[in-house]
């Protein structure tokens, strides 16, 4: 619901922010950018950005106050609180008080200690994977109601889409660097050895392989040194 004297956003500051968010140059900056648009998308008083790693593992990525990062990040540290349902029920999760909701006996009354009295909290995803949370937080109890999940859903699917583009041109860009480097390694093992790129290639692969050294790692060895790690 929208606080008196404050427009809801419509369709075009949704195509705003969607260009906005995919102009940012890294996960990084894309996550920041998230959090602090979500203020601007949504009646919240701050927002805190969750995200899913493998094994399920829950990580804090990004948060506009301080307090947010601490609330988030209890939820990871007690294994309770609404971003974290969000993430097994894939379905959004009201908190009209946090200091009275019974799902959260101990994150509950700690985040009203922390200020944040009200969470809406919506899941980030592509169509095949959880990417995290939206947590949206007010500094009063009952701020958000049905028609505020609506308007966050809508917000969470284009910074869903940012942030899986920025994710898949960061690995991009880290596989082209890797291979720069793995070919800058051949090359320096083909002329100290007189070896041919194949050959200079299995020998980097097999010193990965033998070590448990990523073969990226290998190779900035290789041209740190200019010889194999385990050289004299």
């Amino acid at each position: 619901m929208a606080e008196d004297g404050v427009a809801e956003p419509d369709a075009g500051d949704f195509a705003e922010m969607a260009l906005a968010l995919h102009d940012e140059p890294d996960v990084e900056q894309t996550l920041d950018r998230v959090v602090e648009y979500a203020r601007a998308a949504t009646v919240c008083d701050e927002a805190g950005l969750m995200l899913v790693h493998g094994g399920g593992r829950i990580e804090t990525a990004a948060a506009t106050d301080p307090w947010v990062h601490k609330a988030d990040e209890l939820q990871n540290d007690i294994g309770e609180g609404p971003g974290r349902l969000v993430v097994e029920s894939r379905t959004s999760v009201l908190v009209d008080d946090t200091a009275a909701d019974p799902r959260w006996p101990t994150w509950g009354p700690r985040a009203a200690e922390f200020g944040l009295r009200s969470v809406l909290s919506v899941r980030l995803h592509t169509a095949h994977t959880t990417l995290g949370t939206l947590n949206l937080y007010g500094r009063r109890a009952g701020m958000f109601d049905d028609d505020d999940i609506d308007v966050a859903q809508i917000f969470a699917r284009h910074a869903s889409i940012a942030l899986a583009s920025a994710r898949e041109e960061d690995g991009l860009r880290e596989a082209i660097g890797a291979r720069h480097l793995i070919g800058l390694a051949q090359g320096m093992l083909m002329e100290r050895y007189g070896l041919d790129a194949d050959r200079a290639f299995a020998v980097l692969r097999r010193y990965s392989r033998n070590t448990n050294v990523k073969l990226r790692a290998v190779a900035e060895r290789v041209i740190a040194t200019g010889r194999l790690p385990d050289e004299p």
